[in-house]
């Protein structure tokens, strides 16, 4: 039997299977009410049979969200939230709301001129701004709005609630010693700081009666600096399901934490340690969460106990029919998430609602819906098989037309195979198999390896092409460019040629900085290795920390303005630039490249002059330029010509897939 599809219970509520669809902040209310779009969004995820849907969060208090939050202050936001509940409960899903008060993650520019509010004033690090400290007399009144959302969502016809008491927001506020500096009954002792929490869920028990499913989601470990740790949240967790929490969702980390918690260089499964440790202590369902993209690694999670139920919330996103397409025995069909967080968590920073790199479709239900044939079927050719291609392709093929897809290469992926390559970097590379598997199932047919001509394209009879030859890189006019000990980045991350112990990167962005990653990471121990040495007692913590972030290479990064990782996504790029410094690579920034000779690299940093720096190899990732040989050639062909992805125009990944699916569908 596969335990990922069978019942679960929490309190006396049945759930039809074990995927879990956690909450994320999708941008799509507007002055707090449901929209039809997010209505749309879920539903979908609904139709695709995930177990169990979270949505939210909805608002304990306006001061404790913002507009683009779903309301859940006031009981005006009733039918909006009934709305979204039977999107999801008319497909058999379980609705859950998440229900939080940002306190000092607040931004003051949502909330009308009011300051945020805290158990203390201690700055916060992803707002900049201090909160104003709560009053004993407001606490209580705090802790009713909790239960009192709790009401509002039950009326609504959610079938569960779920507290959100980590990531840093309020009730961590109360339970950390880094933002609870209080003296009184609501701080001091762990028991005091614990209570803010406890509190909350026996008021919201005693409102919502004895069997409505409440579960908590919370940390296993904040990962902050002198915070709460694995063993004193498993306290907590165990106060909490005294207090009456029927099940945990376990996360990690605050915003403000500096450890990596959902992006594509985290292991798959990385923190379900965690849901493990507190199944330990706890007796009702625990489901683990954070980078579990593929069906396999949940049911195992399932199978191995270390968990209940499997948290799956961007792998949804980009696939909201994973759970449907697992349980026909259809797992090949799945377009996993990649953990880019491009689409996602970006547009949450941007204030744009959310989109997938992966998927088109995701944010855009009621724009896409069902797609419809075409009046008429055409004779499509794409010429390129990256992402760009790949989407155009199948998108063209969604509409019932004849496509054909060239590719030089004897493999698809272009750029994006590129991408892959360095560490922590591989799940590129799954896209692109998915999107392969996708359109060979689509019947595209494939050639590869093949160079076509615009002779051939203009014979073939074709109706529309489609060009999606991508982009070249750029050779800048440097002196020495042409020496035998110098590379183009492409060409290192896709072939691995020797280079010698020093070697200088130039350009700093983001395969300039993924190149030199590459690069420090030579000679570096493996995980294998770190765990046998840690296991046997063979080297000390920090000699092992040594040895697992010091290569053989000696590294430096060059980029003439003043940033390095521009191109890069911010909640990918801060961890990238850690590991630049944690992995020992040097940077350069305000410095341009003069010339390249035997003895190295001869540069000129602004406000300190011109020298050489020792480099035994040069690997160029000055950027990329359009490659479109075909448009000119096609002209007065008689087929509709589109022309998507890099050769056009320089952008990201993101971008490609989105062009080339809006080309492709709207043939």
């Amino acid at each position: 039997m596969d335990q990922l599809f069978t019942p679960i219970k929490i309190n006396k509520t049945e759930v039809k299977n074990r995927i879990y669809l956690t909450a994320m902040h999708l941008n799509m209310c507007q002055d707090f009410e449901v929209s039809d779009r997010i209505c749309a969004f879920y539903e979908e995820r609904a139709k695709g049979g995930a177990g169990a849907i979270v949505v939210g969060f909805c608002t304990v208090d306006p001061i404790g969200g913002m507009p683009t939050n779903i309301g859940g202050h006031d009981d005006k936001y009733i039918p909006g939230m009934k709305k979204l509940a039977d999107a999801i409960n008319r497909h058999g899903s379980r609705s859950v709301a998440q229900i939080n008060h940002q306190g000092r993650y607040a931004f003051g520019m949502f909330l009308g001129g009011k300051t945020p509010v805290a158990p203390s004033p201690i700055a916060s690090k992803l707002t900049g701004e201090t909160p104003r400290e709560l009053t004993a007399e407001e606490i209580p009144e705090v802790i009713n709005k909790y239960a009192q959302t709790a009401r509002r969502c039950k009326e609504a016809g959610f079938d569960m609630v779920e507290m959100l008491a980590g990531t840093g927001y309020l009730i961590s506020q109360f339970l950390s010693p880094l933002t609870n500096h209080r003296e009184d009954e609501w701080g001091g002792s762990e028991e005091k700081r614990m209570r803010f929490g406890v509190e909350v869920i026996k008021a919201t028990r005693k409102i919502v009666g004895p069997d409505y499913p409440i579960i908590v989601r919370m940390n296993g470990n904040d990962m902050m600096v002198n915070g709460m740790r694995s063993e004193a949240l498993r306290r907590f967790a165990k106060a909490l399901q005294d207090a009456g929490a029927d099940a945990f969702c376990i996360n990690v980390g605050w915003h403000e934490a500096q450890v990596p918690q959902i992006t594509m260089g985290v292991p798959r499964a990385n923190y379900a340690y965690l849901a493990r440790r507190m199944k330990e202590v706890l007796s009702v369902p625990v489901i683990a969460s954070h980078r579990i993209n593929d069906v396999d690694t949940a049911r195992e999670l399932i199978e191995d106990g270390f968990c209940d139920m499997a948290g799956m919330g961007r792998a949804l996103i980009a696939d909201p029919y994973l759970p449907q397409k697992a349980a026909e025995g259809r797992e090949d069909e799945i377009l996993h998430c990649v953990g880019c967080g491009q689409g996602c968590f970006d547009h949450v920073f941007l204030l744009k609602p959310v989109e997938c790199l992966c998927n088109p479709k995701a944010g855009h239900e009621l724009d896409t819906g069902v797609v419809e044939k075409a009046e008429k079927k055409k004779k499509v050719a794409v010429v390129g098989g990256g992402v760009a291609g790949m989407s155009a392709a199948s998108a063209a093929a969604e509409r019932g037309h004849d496509v054909t897809l060239y590719e030089k290469k004897d493999f698809l992926g272009g750029q994006i195979i590129l991408a892959s390559m360095p560490p922590g970097r591989g799940e590129f590379g799954l896209l692109a198999d998915d999107l392969e598997t996708r359109i060979r199932m689509q019947g595209v047919k494939i050639n590869t390896g093949h160079e076509v001509t615009a002779a051939e394209l203009k014979s073939g009879g074709f109706d529309a092409i489609i060009l999606a030859t991508g982009a070249l890189p750029l050779t800048p006019p440097i002196k020495g460019i042409d020496g035998g000990n110098v590379i183009q980045a492409w060409d290192y991350l896709e072939n691995k040629p020797e280079t010698g112990r020093r070697v200088v990167v130039v350009g700093g962005g983001a395969v300039g900085v993924e190149t030199a990653l590459a690069l420090a990471e030579i000679g570096t121990i493996s995980g294998d290795t770190l765990k046998f040495l840690l296991v046997h007692g063979a080297e000390s913590p920090e000699e092992l920390l040594y040895l697992a972030t010091h290569g053989i290479k000696d590294v430096t990064l060059v980029e003439m303005i003043s940033k390095v990782g521009r191109d890069i996504g911010k909640s990918t790029r801060w961890t990238m630039m850690h590991d630049i410094s944690r992995f020992g690579v040097k940077v350069l920034i305000n410095t341009k490249v003069l010339e390249i000779n035997g003895e190295g690299v001869v540069v000129e940093k602004k406000g300190a002059g011109v020298e050489t720096i020792p480099a035994d190899t040069v690997v160029i990732a000055a950027g990329a330029k359009p490659f479109c040989p075909l448009k000119d050639e096609l002209e007065g062909s008689g087929a509709e010509v589109k022309v998507v992805g890099d050769a056009g125009k320089i952008a990201l990944a993101f971008d490609a897939i989105h062009a080339g699916y809006k080309a492709g569908r709207a043939l």
